[in-house]
């Protein structure tokens, strides 16, 4: 059997310096994987798969940079690769559990090849129950490590790679509870050549009852502007034209920094960045959204006509024991300020439901909310109990019946509401973002509005990265036909 590792729970005693320190752990790596790959007669390859947001995705693209800098080529195929990360989500348990049983599938592949390495880093990771499931239950796991030590994986892979794979042996497991540091210069690999994601800050200090982020993510910490601004530069000099500045909650910005700025600032200096074409953001907390931001938006020929504003709830009773620090009605009037000056603004959300405790009533209240503002669309969900959490422990946990009966009704008000507004817009000509090859068609391409929908029509590979100008023929309700003018 299997010696399992105990779970490293607080922040290594020492730290890697910084970027050059990983560049010396890459180069160790490459020397391990040069023999192995010697060994095999071919590369050595990657596959790197991403469960959950923005966030995961832009630090799967460092765990690329990080492998391909290590010598490995990536592999489409997961159970061809020699090397497989999944990096993980944990904030509903339907996650967890849906990846926990394809884990479970690839373990049956890993017992036929003794020198593949799989690696489970994220969320799901850094919450204690979760990492001690994978470190009991799934012990041909090689490298387990959180959220805050993603730029280590160098360091992990030569741990990994040194021992014989023939002699069992625990997973390399390193998971930090909490850090200060932010490290720059990590190798990147985009998954777009023409758009990228840029981290301007890590954490959340907000704490809403239901969400297990901050626990797994840690505390906010910005990074400095200069950096930002320096990243951006070196993305425009290879060709992006889109950014999306990333945080999980991008209006608290700025804050502890040894710096006057805040958001509306920064988007101000990101502005002034030659090449870039489009700023996009993601999230965008509602009790931090400042006049200021909003005219910089409004005054903005580069920032997107969409922001996404988590609502979660109408009920102004439910938003206070979510911890969310507005009302119902303050969120209308907010929404409602940001429509009347952001000329052809998308506004998009998330909804919960099947919150503890919640009643008709606060469903009545969401669904005036939906109405009032006119969303663009929104991210519907129900409501997952995560341990740790304060919502967790409440009483009035609402019944299925409940659940199923008032999602359904939320849903059908998101589509009827989003489907009028994009309705609004048909017939019109706009500027389109060309992001790829129609998945379906493959003699149509598929393009994204500064507003966030997307658009479909007849093109080839030679527009991919291209703005062009599109009609909108028809709308199909979250997306469109059109026609290149």
């Amino acid at each position: 059997m299997n010696k399992i590792a105990p779970a490293i729970n607080d922040k290594p005693n020492t730290e890697p310096a910084g970027s050059e320190s990983i560049r010396e752990c890459i180069r160790t790596a490459s020397e391990l994987v040069r023999k192995r790959s010697e060994a095999a007669g071919r590369k050595l390859s990657y596959h790197v798969t991403t469960f959950g947001c923005q966030m995961n995705a832009r630090d799967s693209e460092k765990l690329s940079g990080i492998l391909e800098e290590c010598g490995y080529i990536y592999e489409e195929d997961e159970l061809s690769a020699d090397v497989v990360i999944y990096n993980t989500c944990t904030v509903r348990d339907n996650a967890n559990q849906r990846f926990f049983g394809h884990l479970g599938s690839i373990g049956a592949v890993k017992r036929k090849r003794s020198g593949m390495i799989i690696g489970v880093c994220g969320c799901l990771s850094q919450e204690v129950t979760a990492r001690e499931k994978i470190l009991k239950s799934f012990p041909f796991v090689d490298i387990v490590f959180g959220t805050h030590n993603v730029f280590d994986l160098a360091s992990l892979l030569v741990k990994a790679l040194s021992r014989d794979p023939s002699e069992k042996s625990h997973a390399v497991t390193e998971i930090w509870d909490g850090t200060d540091m932010i490290v720059e210069d990590v190798p990147v690999k985009r998954n777009y050549r023409f758009k990228s994601g840029v981290n301007i800050m890590f954490g959340c200090d907000n704490f809403c009852s239901y969400c297990i982020v901050p626990y797994v993510r840690g505390r906010e910490r910005s990074r400095r502007s200069e950096d930002i601004i320096e990243e951006i530069k070196r993305l425009s000099d290879d060709g992006v034209v889109e950014v999306m500045l990333l945080g999980q909650n991008v209006n608290s910005y700025g804050k502890g920094l040894d710096e006057d700025i805040d958001f509306a600032k920064l988007l101000g200096m990101v502005e002034k960045v030659d090449g870039i074409e489009r700023i996009r953001f993601m999230t965008s907390h509602p009790k931090d959204l400042s006049d200021e931001l909003i005219e910089v938006m409004a005054a903005s020929d580069k920032i997107c006509r969409h922001i996404h504003l988590p609502l979660q709830s109408g009920s102004s009773r439910i938003l206070e024991s979510m911890n969310r620090h507005y009302t119902k009605e303050q969120y209308i009037e907010l929404a409602g300020r940001i429509r009347e000056r952001v000329d052809g603004i998308s506004v998009t959300t998330d909804i919960m439901v099947g919150y503890p405790g919640e009643t008709e009533k606060d469903i009545d209240d969401t669904i005036d909310v939906i109405e009032k503002v006119g969303f663009d669309g929104a991210f519907t969900f129900i409501y997952s109990k995560r341990a740790g959490t304060k919502a967790a422990a409440m009483p009035d946990q609402v019944s299925d019946e409940f659940v199923k009966e008032s999602f359904d009704r939320v849903l059908k008000k998101v589509q009827d509401v989003s489907t009028r507004q994009a309705k609004k817009i048909e017939g019109r000509i706009m500027d389109v973002l060309v992001e790829d090859i129609n998945r379906q068609d493959p003699h149509l391409v598929t393009g994204r509005l500064s507003n966030n929908l997307t658009v479909h029509f007849p093109g080839d590979s030679s527009l991919i990265g291209k703005i062009v100008d599109v009609k909108l023929s028809s709308c199909k309700g979250f997306y469109y036909i059109g026609e290149k003018i």
